[in-house]
């Protein structure tokens, strides 16, 4: 082992090894040190078996933590402050958009409460398996996209119903003002993590889209006092879900 390639092909040979906690290579020394919860006979053999003239050195009992599971706690925390922005601008902004009669708030509101889903599934995939990680990214995707979906047809069916009564734009205003410095301060917990897991990734590419939601919605609010009319805020939230279900086709591939 001296190249970051063949790092790849270890980490690809192992990735499904729930009992592997985590792995540190040092490419100078040609030694690879894994920390893991049960018999490493499993691990060797399949190391042997990418004839990369494995052998082991030494096998012993630590009670050291490794940093896998001090990352993994502090992804957890992270994850729960994230959760309880996300949740709470799910109700004032659900509450406030039927308050107010705007489908734009409702539209981001449910947007938040996907983020939220997505943010407590994705406390289940800290400190596990690569392939773990990879199914929690792709169930949010599929989540949020179903989400887009219902609320789409919710759009539609106020517009041919009838049921487009000019929505408050001070509310809209407001409420998605507060949003977006709830949703900075996610993006920038976020990003300051630097994590590369397809989890924390996951949440960063949903938080970056409700940045661009909250923006939206802002905009559609101003179009509702110049116009006054409740078109622009149904444009806008139907665009807030076109931009909800490209955030699940991302998360998809992500989850490739």
């Amino acid at each position: 082992m001296d190249c970051p390639s063949e790092e790849q092909l270890i980490r690809m040979k192992l990735n499904d090894q729930t009992t592997i906690q985590w792995m540190d290579f040092d490419f100078e020394k040609r030694q690879l040190t894994i920390y893991h919860t049960e018999l490493c006979d499993e691990i060797l053999y399949r190391l042997e078996s990418l004839k990369l003239d494995t052998v082991l050195v030494e096998s012993v009992q630590s009670d050291d933590i490794p940093p896998s599971v001090e990352n993994a706690n502090s992804e957890k925390k992270l994850l729960r402050q994230v959760l309880g922005i996300n949740f709470f601008f799910f109700v004032l902004e659900f509450i406030a958009g039927f308050n107010s009669h705007s489908m734009g708030l409702v539209a981001d509101g449910l947007d938040m409460l996907a983020d939220s889903l997505v943010y407590a599934l994705a406390l289940f995939a800290v400190g596990g398996s690569l392939i773990r990680k990879k199914k929690i990214a792709r169930a949010a995707g599929y989540f949020q996209l179903i989400l887009a979906v219902i609320g789409f047809i919710e759009t539609m069916r106020r517009r041919f119903a009838g049921l487009e009564t000019v929505p408050s734009f001070q509310t809209m205003v407001l409420i998605s003002v507060l949003a977006l410095i709830g949703n900075g301060l996610c993006l920038y917990l976020l990003q300051k993590s630097k994590s590369q897991e397809a989890h924390m990734r996951a949440s960063m590419i949903f938080t970056s889209n409700d940045i661009l939601v909250n923006l939206s919605v802002i905009a559609a609010g101003g179009l509702v006092y110049i116009t006054n009319s409740a078109y622009p805020d149904l444009i806008i939230g139907t665009i807030v879900l076109v931009i909800v279900g490209k955030g699940a086709l991302k998360i998809l591939k992500l989850a490739e």
